[in-house]
This record gives C-alpha cells, structure tokens and sequence, in this order.
C-alpha cells in the first residue's frame, strides 16, 4: 500500500534536483520503488527539451501542436501533464511547484483534479510557497541541514525581516546608456496575427520612465507577444505604431538600438546559460549583454558587481560557480545582471517562480527599491498578484476571440 499524501516544503537553497533524484530512485521513500510514478517538474520539462534541439524528439506537443521549446510555461506544464496523464495513471505523483506559471483558472482546475486524483494516486507536492499547499495534503515536511525530513513548521522557514537589506542606495551605472526623458514606450492600435489566430487587439500602451507597471493575463492571452513587441524581438512590429524610447519602428532601427535601453529576466534564461562562469563573472557579463564574458572587465565594472552581490548578500558566492547555485539564487543574480547598467526599461517575466516565501519577499523589495529610484521603468509579468510588490498600475490583457485587448486596471 502506498504512503499517504505529503507536501515537502523546501527553500531556494535547498537541492530541488536532488531531492527529485531522491525520490526518483526511491532513497528517500524506498516503498516507491514497487510502483509506477511520474515527475512533474521543470526538470522533466527540460530534460523533454534538450531531447528537442538534440535529437528532434518532440515527445510532448501543446495544445497548439509547437514544441516545448516554443511554447510558454504554462503551456509546457500543461502538456507535461496532459502527457503524464495520458494512458496508465501513475500510481503517484511528484508534482514539482505546480502552481507556477499557471493563471487562476489554471490553478482551481489543478486543484480539483487532483484533488480527484487523490483518491488512486499517492501525491507528493513539493512547494517553495506555503501559499501552495494543495488542500488535502495533511502531512507536511520540510529539510533540515543533512537534507533529512522533518515535520514543518511555519515559523521555521526563515520569514524573517529584512531591515538589514537594501539600506543604501543602488549601485551606481558604469556609464548611462540614455537619460529617457520622454515617453519610453507608445503602443497605438496594435493589433498581432499568427496565420488566422488573432492575438492582440487594438492595444494602446503607454509607458512614462520610472514606472512601475504589472502586466497581467492568462495563459495563452498574449504577454509574451507583447513583450517580445517591445524588446524588438517580434518582427510584426514593423507593421504597427509604436516608438520605442523615442524612436519609431521600422525608421531603419536595428534590435541593439532598442534592447541596449532593456534589461530582461525570463525563466527560459535558466535553460540557456550553461556555461561555467563564475557568480560574480556571470554578473559583470550584464554590461555587454553577452552569455558569458568574453573581455576583460574594468576595475569598476568589477567594483560595481560586487556591490549588487552585496546588496543581495551573496558576497560568499561570488567566485562560486553559476551553475551550482539554486535556482532562486540564480534569479537573483540575474536580476543583478540585468540591472548593472540601469536601463530605461527592467522586464520581468514571471521572475519569482520557484522562489522560496522569503528570497520572494527579498526579490519583491529589491524590485521595490529600484522602483522607488524612478531611474528605471519596470513591467512585471504575473499570472497572479505577488504580494510583495508595490507596482503603480496594472496593465490587464482580456483575451476575446478577436485578440486580447488591454486595460489599465485600478490596484
């Protein structure tokens, strides 16, 4: 007989890789090992994609038939479970932050599934959020030091206050690549088609520097269309009305002339940076924008990466590989990254997805401290609100069969 449900808390530095290859191989839960289980997890998710671009092995196709590695997060996950589900039903399942990336709809219909699911399959949640512990999942845990389980407890995982953090002011730039003035961002009547599939509709954005808007909307609604419009990533800009920090689209721009204004995180950053570079090499490569550092940084291009490293309290890692890191301290570091040369424009996409309760609160008031700068203009991509973020407006996407339109929604 299988075990019953549990929930395992675990922190940004816990060994998530680990602790799946843990249960995987039935170390931590040897009973497993008579049954038949499935892993849903980013992990697995990445593992489908380097088959993908290695082999061409499409195993696992969206809803819309694209590959993994095309397709948002949320229409990843989606197909992973709709993959692991197909057939047999595992006898359990890990489900690996299964919240993230998922907008409210998404996030009630996993609820009821697999609180229907419960009654054949054991679940084995693992969660960096307490926020997203599944219902009926009554035994909970967490790690101790040796990586051991024991029962959780709310006021053991580490919610402490953060008057140490973000005292000072903000590194300053190596050099300032533009003082915006002026309306960084004007969207007019822009309107997106893939083929005959309408995906925005009549969008008219306005974006003044040093403010701090949230972009929010569901799965599949348009986000990354829209950000990939402003960052000079989609080539149907050429066809629509937008100025992009002052200048018109399609006036003989290249993309350099738009994203050396942009800093960018998106969580497909994790999947791209492979090489072995150091913490603090990883952030000094922010200055030219490169995937690793190719030249031979200035003393105060070194000087200012230790001061974000500071600033974020990773000092001890800063000759630590990249690599080794957890993922939440590698979102941390690129957020460093992203942010040495102070652009016009920070975007960030999903940015606090596996991150644990506190490194999310750490995150949510460093994105607060910049904003508060009015130096730097930020859109924020959520599925849903993060608690620990102060953004001036919410800019809604409403999907409809014509197109998502946005609106300018009250906080």
């Amino acid at each position: 007989m299988l075990p019953e449900h549990i929930a395992i808390y675990i922190s940004s530095t816990d060994a998530k890789t680990a602790l799946l290859k843990r249960i995987e191989t039935g170390i931590l839960f040897p009973e497993l090992t008579e049954f038949k289980g499935a892993i849903f997890s980013e992990v697995t998710i990445n593992r489908y994609i380097d088959a993908e671009l290695r082999h061409e092995d499409f195993q696992v196709t969206t809803n819309r038939t694209t590959s993994l590695a095309t397709s948002s997060e949320g229409e990843r996950k989606r197909a992973l479970l709709n993959h692991i589900l197909t057939g047999d039903v595992p006898e359990y399942l890990v489900l690996d932050n299964v919240f993230d990336c998922l907008d409210t709809a998404a996030q009630k219909n996993i609820v009821t599934q697999f609180t229907a699911l419960s009654s054949t399959t054991q679940i084995i949640q693992i969660a960096t959020r307490v926020r997203d512990f599944l219902p009926f999942i009554t035994e909970k845990y967490q790690l101790d030091a040796h990586g051991r389980l024991i029962p959780f407890h709310l006021e053991q995982i580490g919610l402490k206050a953060l008057d140490t953090y973000f005292i000072n002011d903000l590194p300053q730039p190596y050099k300032v690549v533009s003082e915006q003035e002026n309306t960084l961002i004007k969207l007019t009547n822009v309107s997106v088609n893939y083929l005959e599939r309408p995906i925005l509709k009549a969008i008219d954005w306005t974006i003044q520097p040093g403010e701090f808007w949230q972009l929010i909307g569901p799965n599949g609604s348009g986000k990354s269309t829209l950000l990939a419009l402003i960052s000079g990533d989609n080539p149907k800009g050429y066809q629509q009305d937008m100025t992009l920090f002052g200048i018109k689209k399609g006036s003989g721009e290249s993309v350099w002339d738009i994203k050396k204004h942009i800093g960018f995180y998106t969580s497909d950053m994790l999947i791209g940076f492979k090489r072995k570079d150091t913490v603090l090499r990883m952030i000094v490569s922010g200055f030219v924008d490169s995937i690793g550092l190719y030249q031979v940084p200035t003393d105060t291009q070194m000087a200012i990466a230790n001061s974000w490293l500071t600033l974020l309290k990773l000092s001890h890692l800063a000759h630590s590989s990249f690599q080794l890191l957890s993922n939440g301290h590698k979102r941390l570091v690129l957020i460093a990254r992203a942010m040495v040369k102070h652009p016009a424009l920070l975007i960030l996409d999903e940015p606090t997805n596996g991150l644990d309760d506190y490194d999310a609160k750490l995150f949510g008031a460093l994105i607060n401290k910049i904003a508060e700068t009015r130096k730097t203009a930020i859109i924020y991509v959520s599925h849903r609100p993060e608690e620990y973020i102060a953004p001036d407006f919410n800019y809604n996407l409403i999907p409809s069969k014509n197109g998502s339109r946005g609106v300018v929604m009250p906080l």
